[in-house]
């Protein structure tokens, strides 16, 4: 199945440098990529969300994230990397977060998108991503990072600290990540 797709990645492919955020909304939006096509890279842990490589480019990483029912992300940003997110199974939660004068971060809004809908965000926003729906629905989400998201700042909402995360992907050498 993963040479079967790599041929709906062309677009992003002639990028060498970083792929602006409004063309991988735009990807996003065009690609037609279906739970159905990317049923090979899903892969899911009790424990823990899991990032699974679909498809790595000169200057970005296409990755499908597996989340069980209430799983989600730290709170984080996304350093130096532009993100964008589509839905394809499931309500995800985005929660969007600021600094507040003492360097804590403070919850500004969160919502919720369907299946279909796409979110974009890039470098310094904080936010959090979780699965938050009832009955213990999957949530699925195929993200694509620019340059390639390995490391990224983690925030508390019990100390101004800020500390670095590495989020490994899923794929024949490593376990994956996620919490």
């Amino acid at each position: 199945m993963r040479d079967s797709i790599d041929h709906v990645f062309a677009d992003l492919d002639r990028f060498a440098g970083p792929v602006p955020l409004a063309v991988i909304r735009d990807w996003l939006g065009d690609c037609g990529l279906t739970l159905g096509d990317l049923t090979d890279f899903q892969s899911f842990r009790p424990d823990r969300y899991v990032r699974n490589l679909v498809h790595a480019g000169p200057a970005y990483q296409a990755l499908l994230l597996c989340w069980r029912n209430g799983q989600r992300s730290p709170i984080h940003n996304h350093r130096g990397s532009a993100c964008g997110v589509k839905v394809l199974r499931g309500t995800a939660s985005e929660t969007v977060f600021s600094r507040a004068p003492n360097g804590m971060v403070v919850a500004d809004h969160t919502r919720h998108l369907p299946p279909g809908d796409i979110c974009a965000s890039e470098d310094a926003d904080i936010h959090q991503v979780s699965n938050l729906q009832a009955a213990n629905a999957d949530l699925v989400t195929l993200h694509v990072y620019s340059p390639p998201l390995l490391r990224m700042e983690v925030f508390s909402l019990e100390s101004p600290a800020v500390h670095e995360w590495d989020d490994p992907i899923h794929d024949r050498f490593v376990l994956g990540g996620g919490i």
